[in-house]
């Protein structure tokens, strides 16, 4: 059975913000998250910085362009010996393919996913802006099989989705599920969330969580909580 984990999402906007979170940890490292604000704003240098600290690391830029570009920019990705990182599922299979293509020149250990639908998406945008007809979990489960047929080792989706991933893709196929709350907070601008302990049972392998834990009085409880709620420690 896959191991599950928590991956934090460090949504900071500065590297003095970032390291002074990850200085309240003292007896975890935990996997962190680097996205687009943090990235945008530090470069790679943050990167390296928190994988020196003995940091597992998910580089969410999410690429999506033509191959040959997608292609020159995750070799560059992949050089920093990030974890995971990810592209755009719509990007298509050959962009997909590429991507995979890069890491694997590199000779590299990243483990690559794809974006299927964004958290933030409603299945009503789904229908009347993107103009795609068919169901969320339909299009999901056809957006991750398009990515494990470019090679990819699994997709981000909401934790609502897993399942069906599950049953389109195998179940070693990677699920990462961002939209995770404890009951008690607010969803902020998530449409399809769910708490760490139902990500569980819907058999997501890693949660991600943001600002219940980083805004959160304790982090580190907070962190301890949602790690307890989803692998039933």
């Amino acid at each position: 059975m896959m191991q599950r984990d928590v991956i934090i999402a460090c949504d900071f906007s500065s590297k003095e913000e970032t390291l002074n979170f990850l200085d309240s940890f003292k007896e975890e490292k935990p996997y962190v998250k680097i996205g687009m604000e943090l990235y945008y704003a530090c470069g790679p240098e943050i990167v390296k910085e928190i994988k020196s600290r003995g940091h597992k690391i998910f580089l969410d830029l999410k690429l999506h362009d033509i191959p040959n570009t997608v292609y020159k920019a995750m070799k560059n990705v992949a050089k920093l010996g990030v974890d995971m990182t990810n592209v755009h599922a719509s990007g298509t299979i050959e962009m997909m393919k590429a991507a995979k293509k890069a890491i694997d020149d590199i000779g590299a250990e990243t483990k690559l996913i794809a974006v299927t639908q964004l958290t933030s998406t409603s299945e009503d945008v789904m229908h009347e802006e993107l103009l795609i007809p068919n169901g969320m979990q339909e299009t999901v489960a056809h957006y991750a099989l398009n990515a494990k047929k470019a090679g990819l080792d699994g997709v981000v989706c909401s934790p609502l989705e897993a399942t069906i991933v599950k049953e389109t893709c195998g179940e070693e196929f990677v699920s990462v599920t961002p939209g995770i709350r404890f009951a008690d907070d607010a969803k902020g601008d998530q449409k399809r969330v769910t708490t760490p302990a139902i990500a569980k049972d819907l058999g997501c392998h890693y949660i991600v969580v943001g600002r219940s834990i980083t805004g959160a009085k304790d982090p580190v409880a907070a962190y301890r909580k949602a790690k307890t709620e989803f692998q039933g420690e």
